[in-house]
């Protein structure tokens, strides 16, 4: 991942020296659990623990001659130890170091964007209490529709990304898998006792029918659910970009000082953070379907999914670390502009109360066919002579008869409207 999109604690985890770290711990749980059922000498084990150290740079100076990296890392391994060195990967093959390697590595990011969620989830929860009862139009179709609250749009956003974080969890404990069970994973030359020992050991499942690498329909799996949570942050980001636009002005992105919002336009701010969220999303879209591409391989194995894998995992997960990250950041520091929501709501000539004028006139007895054609008529009048539907109405003497006064008066009282909104905002307990 390139440096402007990445954070420095997920950079880490997919860094050269990670990786091969990884590899020598599953070398040496391997070793471990050998020498404990007497396969490899005991001592040779405690002599490759004391010494064995990963020298990325001479890994990467074998490989140009090995052509192979996990053979050049085996050997750098092997003469950091000496004579013992030799014991290092017996009866394993490349797969059982790289695919378990590569499920710490993934438990290891997924923890990472895990601990962002859950950071994220707490601001938008604090910011919806806040906004439990600031009451704003709603829209459908881009179009004034009810009234409802910010908090009730923030606790949907909340719950939503309480459903992405379980679901990369759940992914993620799955795609943390390993194997060690040899070449095409028939245990030829290292017994299921060792498999199990090792892998207990680094804390894996364990593929209980492995070929010579862990099925890739887990690694699909996690990947599909980082994408289908930077679809929910681009929707969150979506509304964010809608409720900044000028004519509307109802939520803005945090804007410090200094900062330009164009290069010729000096009056500009503009919502960036989140159209390079929006942005962002589509790319981890595109990396779900490399990852559903690389589950079907030849046979026991082959390796069109090494190269694919090596970029669109420490991307994806990398991705979405920051776009966690900046949406929190967008969220925490959001200015809510109420008295905009207010002017929006009243600029729209009282009709967000024409569902609720239907429903009262089909209470008093009036058909429901009738009953809303009274009402769209009314709506177009209002609309167009540029008045309050209330108006049209209270001189309306089928209606006015059929409701009364006081019954319209309640019906465009907005906040009668978005009584039952709070319990929304109430429901995120569950979330606590």
């Amino acid at each position: 991942m390139i440096p402007r999109y990445a954070t420095p604690s997920m950079t880490a985890v997919w860094s050269d020296e990670a990786r091969w770290s990884a590899a020598l711990q599953v070398e040496l749980a391997v070793l471990d659990a050998q020498a404990a059922t007497g396969e490899v000498p005991a001592d040779a084990v405690a002599v490759i623990r004391a010494k064995a150290k990963v020298n990325v740079a001479r890994i990467n100076e074998l490989e140009r001659t090995t052509d192979h990296d996990v053979v050049a890392f085996v050997n750098q391994l092997a003469e950091s130890v000496g004579p013992e060195g030799r014991w290092i990967h017996h009866g394993l093959t490349s797969s059982d170091v790289v695919d378990t390697a590569l499920a710490l590595q993934m438990r290891d990011a997924a923890a990472l964007i895990d601990t962002g969620l859950a950071a994220l989830l707490k601001t938008v929860i604090r910011r919806a209490r806040e906004e439990r009862d600031t009451i704003m139009i709603g829209r459908t179709h881009g179009m004034h529709a009810e009234p409802t609250t910010m908090g009730a749009k923030m606790a949907n956003w909340a719950f939503e990304v309480a459903r992405a974080r379980e679901r990369i969890a759940l992914a993620a404990a799955e795609a943390a898998t390993g194997k060690i069970s040899g070449p095409v994973g028939t245990y030829s030359q290292i017994a299921p006792e060792i498999e199990q020992i090792a892998l207990a050991a680094l804390g894996l499942r364990t593929d209980q029918a492995s070929t010579q690498i862990v099925q890739r329909d887990r690694h699909a799996a996690f990947v599909a659910a980082i994408a289908i949570a930077g679809g929910t942050l681009e929707r969150i980001a979506t509304e964010i970009r809608h409720l900044q636009r000028s004519e509307v002005d109802e939520m803005r992105e945090p804007f410090r000082s200094g900062q330009a919002g164009s290069s010729a336009m000096p009056q500009k701010r503009n919502p960036i953070k989140s159209e390079r969220i929006a942005g962002l999303a589509r790319l981890l879209r595109g990396y779900a379907a490399a990852a559903m591409e690389n589950q079907p391989l030849w046979h026991e194995r082959d390796i069109s999914h090494s190269s694919a894998e090596r970029i669109l995992l420490p991307d994806a997960t990398s991705l979405l670390a920051f776009m966690v990250e900046s949406l929190n950041g967008v969220i925490d520091g959001a200015e809510i502009r109420r008295d905009r929501m207010q002017q929006n709501l009243d600029d729209g000539f009282g009709l967000h109360a024409a569902s609720r004028l239907l429903t009262a006139l089909v209470q008093s007895g009036m058909q429901r066919d009738s009953a809303y054609q009274l009402v769209q008529g009314a709506s177009v009048a209002a609309r167009e002579q540029a008045t309050s539907l209330q108006n049209l109405i209270a001189q309306n003497l089928e209606i006015s008869s059929a409701i009364g006064a006081q019954g319209i008066n309640q019906l465009f009282d907005e906040h009668v409207a978005i009584q039952q909104a709070g319990v929304l905002v109430d429901r995120l307990t569950q979330l606590d």
